[in-house]
């Protein structure tokens, strides 16, 4: 009988694949690497995602069709083929795919990183730009910054000028700052909390196998990814319950913050439309883990490149030191005068993008690409990492850390160059570019400001790569340990 029912499976979802096949049929297709029987080239994908789907692109070109499973998936490795995209067809590819992982930890694509285009996304993002990221608000927050700045100064002149673990001290300062800006208060002493943000970063940036091959999905359930994912969703909504709660009923602290913010907005309905309780904690939820994790992972990738190479830390803090000459700290006015402190964060994002693979898009309707035919309801994933080490853009030192290669040109990374997309680029563009840069821009110059750094000496981190973490943002595997001294000068 169970033979009878594996071989009925086998069958039907043969022919639903066939389904799916047949649209392709319509015209010229992108190249494709050979895959397997009913899996496709989901065993091509390898442990890191980006890195599999560069050295693949190197074969089959900068827009790649992979069948993960059922589902075709174009893969886009080229800043070329990222402007077709995400200008020139900017609306086609605006929508986002639904998955069960989106529906069970993203309040059922309610937030605004994954939610469907349409007016629901229109009127959340306007919500996000108009109350929670202008320069008004973002500006607000300058004291939280100034006050955590200080506090992570503090821990490492306790160092005693002996390895500690700076990858610790930069999590605690961007989880303390985005807390504080965004729920009120710090949470990241709560280890509970701490491994919830931990797992949700882990599952966001899993592959799953019941995603695209549907009638496998039972090794989902007896792996235990199902009972992760229910319990993980049900810990965040039960989190920002608690969070929302304490706002409306006072017990929090004074300032305003980005959840009263929300509050407001939806008691005198100044959106001009309903905004409901799941869809504040939907926002609440993406601006702490975007906001988090990216200002994280860029620090630690920055300073781990830095220390990597004395020549572009001695730059950087000739720099810093001499627009902050007398002064006890870097404030956020005299970023401004810093041009190679900038080069070196576009430096660290082209990379070490935080989200190497973006989040995917998904096309509304049919559209010829390179006179290729992509039907309606293709999945479209960019691979920020292969864009930002493309040699024809960068040159043959495009996998050499050099942020002089930034100081003579206009390209930025705020959607406009599609060269440098960490962000992404187009209507999905992250909206919360100028919240993160603040804070990335005047921790880094007062880390170089205010200490003289070098690896251990037994650190082989000049001299190999670096390992890097599985997730949806991709840090180090392992922490990075630097000594910090009071300056020479």
């Amino acid at each position: 009988m169970m033979m009878i029912l594996l071989l009925c499976s086998i069958v039907f979802f043969t022919i639903l694949f066939s389904k799916k096949q047949s649209r392709w049929k319509k015209g010229k297709t992108p190249p494709s690497p050979p895959g397997l029987p009913l899996i496709g080239n989901l065993h091509q994908l390898g442990r890191h995602t980006h890195r599999s789907l560069c050295s693949l692109s190197h074969q089959y070109g900068p827009l790649m069709l992979l069948h993960l499973g059922s589902v075709p998936v174009l893969i886009v490795s080229s800043a070329e083929m990222a402007q077709e995209i995400l200008k020139t067809h900017d609306v086609t590819f605006a929508n986002r795919p639904r998955s069960k992982l989106s529906q069970k930890l993203l309040y059922n694509n309610r937030d605004v990183a994954s939610a469907p285009y349409g007016e629901y996304w229109r009127q959340m993002k306007k919500v996000c730009v108009v109350h929670l990221l202008s320069n008004k608000m973002v500006k607000s927050f300058q004291d939280v910054r100034e006050d955590e700045i200080t506090l992570m100064m503090e821990k490492i002149r306790n160092s005693s000028s002996l390895p500690f673990n700076l990858s610790k001290i930069l999590e605690c300062l961007t989880n303390d700052v985005i807390c504080r800006v965004a729920l009120g208060r710090k949470y990241g002493g709560e280890t509970d909390f701490k491994k919830l943000t931990d797992r949700l970063s882990e599952l966001l940036g899993t592959f799953t196998i019941g995603s695209f091959v549907p009638w496998l999905s039972w090794i989902d359930w007896i792996r235990g990814w199902d009972a992760q994912l229910d319990k993980t969703g049900k810990d965040l909504d039960e989190f920002f319950e608690r969070v929302v709660l304490d706002h409306e009923d006072g017990n929090h602290q004074d300032r305003t913050d980005l959840i009263d913010a929300l509050l407001t907005v939806k008691r005198e309905k100044s959106a001009g439309f309903d905004i409901d309780r799941l869809s504040i904690k939907a926002i609440t939820l993406d601006v702490f883990v975007g906001g988090s994790d990216t200002s994280f992972t860029l620090l630690e990738w920055a300073m781990t490149e830095l220390l990597r190479h004395p020549e572009s830390m001695e730059r950087l803090q000739e720099e810093v030191r001499t627009i902050c000459k007398g002064k006890s700290r870097v404030s956020e006015d005299d970023t401004q005068e810093m041009k190679y402190l900038r080069a070196v964060i576009k430096e660290a994002l082209r990379l070490h993008p935080p989200f190497p693979m973006m989040a995917p898009h998904e096309s509304t309707e049919d559209v010829i690409l390179r006179d290729y035919h992509i039907p309606a309801g293709t999945q479209v994933m960019m691979n920020a990492w292969a864009i930002g080490r493309e040699v024809a853009t960068w040159g043959p030192d495009a996998e050499e850390f050099k942020p002089e290669r930034h100081l003579d040109t206009s390209v930025d990374f705020r959607g406009q160059n599609f060269e440098l997309i960490p962000f992404g680029a187009g209507r999905r563009i992250c909206p919360a570019v100028s919240f993160a840069v603040v804070l990335n821009e005047v921790v880094l110059a007062n880390l170089v400001h205010g200490f003289d750094w070098k690896l251990p000496e037994e650190s082989t981190e000049d001299k190999t790569d670096v390992a890097e973490s599985n997730g949806f943002s991709v840090h180090r595997e392992f922490p990075l340990y630097a000594i910090a001294s009071s300056p020479t000068i």
